[in-house]
């Protein structure tokens, strides 16, 4: 099978889905070239640095019958959207009644690793999580984001498409033939059985490296991508978990009221689940500071396959207490 870039199969997604209906458009600060060159300046606009006018734009294309694609490129850029996206974007089928569909797909990078400072190395989904009526996925691997990004297009909902920075150039296995993965359809990408790593993005592949390591030890770990954030497919992780009987979450955005914190809630409040959890839920987080621009200092900030490594150790090591 050919290999292609994650920010290829995006791409390629992206192209084949404007081919196929002529009523997907792109928009974005930063038009893409090849975009441009096959569909011209009718169906790719270059925008001016106004976020909150384009996703405006986006979201009353969308309520018209077409399906726009609003380019955020950085998260951090899409704050002085806010108001159109929470307010706006994730409200307006429910406040028309359901009358009338607004499909449109958001893009934004995440994430560290590129030395560039606190603002543009944030991974903030989480904020987005909280605002019923978005739907939104984080894909680990080219394959993933081609077929997210395919469904999400088709989607008559507003999505948010979340793309590691980390991996845009990490080259995967994809598919020739057309092909769409359904949002809430989480991917496990090793099977194990003595413990469960829940990981997003570029901490799959780290979770993936720890795991070859500690296979050396005898110890089995299960490694589970969500893929999906909303809807979240909390079955494949409960099941996995009923499993091993321990759990270690691996998420580049910080603790506090973030994604690491729902999977432990989707792991202990449910009964089954709860019952077969031979230790206490381990998460294995960014530090909750903002984000150096010192390389070093941004190293000890973000997770790693080491610390991950740290995490599984502390479970396996760990005891429920028994009760009283």
């Amino acid at each position: 099978m050919r290999e292609l870039t994650y920010s290829e199969a995006a791409l390629e997604a992206i192209t084949e889905e404007m081919r196929r209906d002529p009523k997907v458009f792109y928009m974005s600060t930063d038009a893409i070239g090849s975009l441009l060159k096959e569909f011209g300046p009718g169906r790719v606009k270059a925008t001016p640095i106004t976020e909150a006018a384009f996703t405006g734009i986006g979201i009353g294309a969308a309520g018209c019958g077409y399906r726009p694609i609003v380019d955020w490129r950085q998260v951090t850029f899409c704050f002085v959207a806010m108001d159109q996206i929470v307010n706006q974007a994730a409200k307006i089928h429910y406040m028309f009644g359901g009358q009338v569909t607004f499909p449109l797909l958001f893009r934004a990078s995440v994430g560290g690793g590129g030395r560039v400072a606190a603002q543009h190395s944030q991974s903030p989904y989480s904020m987005f999580m909280n605002v019923a009526g978005l739907k939104m996925f984080l894909p680990s691997t080219p394959h993933d984001i081609k077929g997210l990004l395919k469904t999400a297009i088709r989607d008559n909902n507003p999505v948010i498409s979340f793309e590691s920075s980390r991996l845009m150039g990490r080259k995967g296995p994809v598919p020739d033939d057309d092909y769409t993965i359904p949002l809430g359809q989480a991917d496990i990408k090793r099977e194990g059985k003595d413990i469960t790593v829940v990981a997003l993005a570029w901490l799959v592949h780290e979770a993936l490296a720890a795991a070859e390591e500690l296979d050396k030890e005898g110890i089995s770990v299960e490694i589970v991508d969500p893929r999906t954030l909303v809807p979240l497919d909390s079955e494949t992780i409960r099941k996995s978990v009923r499993k091993t009987g321990r759990l270690v979450i691996a998420d580049e955005g910080g603790p506090t009221a973030g994604f690491s914190a729902e999977i432990a809630a989707v792991a202990t409040e449910d009964l089954a689940t709860f019952a077969r959890l031979q230790a206490p839920v381990k998460r294995v987080c960014a530090l909750q500071v903002p984000i150096p621009y010192s390389p070093v200092l941004e190293n000890y900030v973000f997770p790693d396959r080491q610390r991950i490594i740290a995490g599984i150790r502390e479970v396996l090591e760990a005891r429920r207490p028994a009760a009283a």
